[in-house]
């Protein structure tokens, strides 16, 4: 699945710190394999024929993760498996794909399901930045064996790799409606603080 053509944009200090040289492809390609990945779970969600129980949503975070690996890969970029999910690690930086809500929302909004699995949590615990006001600072009662794993690192993904977040609203019939990436705390609430947060251009949509 090709999404590197001529097509750049121009990249921010901010992405050009994190994906050096790749930060202007991998800035025109994140938009793209968004639309892509919709048009495939579009394509499922209609071969199901189900009003309920869609498909829709699983289908497109799998699709996500999928094309943001081979952007990494038509890079010559890592991708690293986690519990079985592909991650695109470009930099030491690796791609955290999230459709935050099903219409258009504010970042601010953000929040990670209540049944959210605890690879998730651990994830941006382990990867993500420190709270600006150290927030998750614990009293030495509080810092039990079952938190001190959740902070520990993936070896699959690397010590010193960091998370990116690439945060999203779609919907089954109006496509891609907003793209974020940036840098992100998750709060104990499931909230997020956002240490650095720019938005993408959404990539033309195909009429379905």
């Amino acid at each position: 699945m090709h999404a590197l053509g001529d097509d750049r944009v121009v990249p921010s200090d901010w992405a050009i710190e994190r994906f050096g040289r790749h930060a202007g492809k991998l800035a025109a390609a994140v938009p793209v394999q968004l639309v892509k990945a919709h048009a495939k779970a579009h394509a499922t969600h209609r071969a199901a024929g189900l009003k309920k129980r869609s498909p829709y949503g699983a289908t497109l975070a799998e699709a996500v993760r999928e094309n943001l690996a081979d952007t990494a890969r038509e890079l010559g970029e890592s991708v690293r498996e986690v519990l079985g999910y592909e991650y695109a690690v470009i930099n030491d930086h690796a791609l955290f794909p999230f459709k935050y809500a099903d219409r258009l929302t504010p970042l601010d909004r953000a929040r990670l399901p209540s049944k959210v699995s605890p690879t998730r949590r651990r994830m941006f615990w382990a990867h993500g930045p420190e709270p600006r006001d150290a927030l998750f600072e614990l009293e030495d009662d509080l810092t039990t064996d079952e938190y001190l794993e959740l902070h520990e690192t993936f070896e699959e993904l690397g010590a010193s790799t960091q998370l990116v977040c690439v945060f999203f609203t779609a919907d089954v019939e109006g496509g891609i409606h907003v793209i974020h990436w940036g840098q992100a705390h998750l709060e104990p609430d499931r909230t997020f603080t956002w240490l650095h947060s720019e938005q993408l251009p959404v990539a033309s949509q195909p009429l379905v």
